[in-house]
């Protein structure tokens, strides 16, 4: 199968928009001059440096899993694969260099994932690179000294989530086995190995994006409600896409088709999206009026409300409102009812994406002020959050993996 096929349409589309947005194309020529008069040694170097390559006499059933996924998505640059000792699940594709093409993993990884689990990684990996998702250089645009427009910034988020979607569908083309796929996105999810406290369940896992979609008090047993709201696709989101990308025409004949197909992904991650701005339940107007009151408490407690800050704030708001007319004193002052009145409506999982909008209202300038995570944490904890997620909802990597 043609591999283009299986790319993720709204990837595909962000994609080409953002190599056409003059910050991006600015970025990458930085980038590029750099890159030209750097003299110091180059990826290769650096990995032979500080990891240990692994030969195919050293891993012969790694490299036989490599030959299986170039074979499936046409690849002809020649591959070398490393290891590095870490604690924590990962690993990563690098840009080619020299005709070659690196993938790294963690020890760790290697040592818990099945063969077909490691399938579904390396082929993920290898998906990164196929599609070219390096081509935008999101980690130095989002980490750079000067901060990029609240717009690009918001849009480099959205589409790094559907970049990962059409990586997962290249690991799922490789591994051909949802269960390992599945089972493989539940250890990085939870760090849970074996089976002998907690025993894995597909269904489970996705009976966990039913009850998230469905706003649920319970939002099941899976992976950690913090994971959820990294810049990534939450991990029982992610299981979900790819189910219903298995039950697509790409994968077998009769499946459903690819518009079908994209529909339906577009639904599921629409979580992920602040829509409760535009309902009419009780929650949705809970969470709205929050959002509409956190949102200029932050962005007012240090120093008050920046342009950055209100440049992010009227891409979540319709367009009726003024944020000039907003009145911050009032709405800090009334924000503890308004907590209230969320908690009474909202759901665990609907409280927690308000907080993580309003992380994103935090992030518009760096460093985050001291004023402003005490507010987060502030509201975080009115809302029976777990202790630590707004840290990690502002601490998450941008970095595509």
């Amino acid at each position: 199968m043609n591999t283009a096929a299986i790319r993720c349409t709204n990837d595909l589309k962000m994609y080409q928009a953002l190599l056409d947005n003059t910050d991006v194309k600015r970025m990458r020529e930085r980038i590029q001059r750099k890159e030209e008069k750097r003299k110091s040694p180059g990826i290769r170097r650096h990995l032979l440096a500080t990891s240990v390559r692994l030969s195919r006499s050293m891993s012969a059933g790694l490299h036989n899993m490599a030959d299986r996924c170039t074979e499936r998505l046409g690849l002809c640059t020649p591959l070398e694969l490393y290891v590095y000792a870490g604690p924590r699940f990962n690993a990563a594709c690098f840009k080619p260099e020299e005709g070659r093409l690196f993938i790294m993993f963690s020890s760790s990884l290697l040592e818990a994932f099945a063969d077909q689990e490691l399938l579904f990684v390396m082929g993920h990996e290898l998906g990164h690179h196929v599609y070219q998702h390096h081509d935008i250089p999101i980690g130095y645009i989002l980490r750079g000294q000067r901060l990029p427009p609240p717009g690009l910034a918001l849009d480099l988020f959205t589409w790094s989530r559907y970049a990962e979607i059409s990586a997962d569908r290249t690991g799922a083309y490789c591994a051909e086995d949802l269960q390992s796929v599945a089972r493989a996105l539940f250890k990085l999810a939870s760090g849970i190995t074996g089976d002998r406290v907690v025993r894995f369940s597909l269904d489970e896992f996705l009976r966990q994006v039913d009850d998230m979609l469905a706003f649920d008090e319970q939002p099941g047993q899976g992976a950690p409600m913090q994971d959820w709201f990294l810049t990534h696709p939450f991990n029982p989101l992610r299981v979900k896409a790819l189910k219903h990308f298995t039950e697509s025409d790409l994968m077998h004949s009769g499946g459903i088709g690819k518009t079908e197909l994209e529909d339906r992904v577009q639904q599921v991650m629409g979580l992920m999206e602040p829509d409760y701005m535009e309902g009419k339940t009780d929650a949705s107007r809970a969470m709205r009026n929050l959002f509409l009151a956190g949102a200029i408490a932050v962005a007012d407690v240090y120093e008050g409300i920046s342009e950055q800050e209100r440049e992010v704030l009227k891409s979540f708001l319709e367009k009726g409102y003024a944020v000039e007319n907003l009145d911050s004193r009032r709405l800090r002052k009334i924000l503890p009812k308004r907590i209230a009145e969320a908690k009474q409506w909202a759901s665990l999982t609907q409280r927690m994406q308000v907080v993580r909008d309003l992380c994103i209202i935090a992030r518009a300038e760096r460093p985050v002020a001291t004023a402003e995570l005490e507010l987060l944490n502030e509201i975080a904890n009115g809302l029976n959050l777990p202790a630590g997620f707004v840290q990690q909802c502002l601490e998450a990597s941008a970095e595509l993996d």
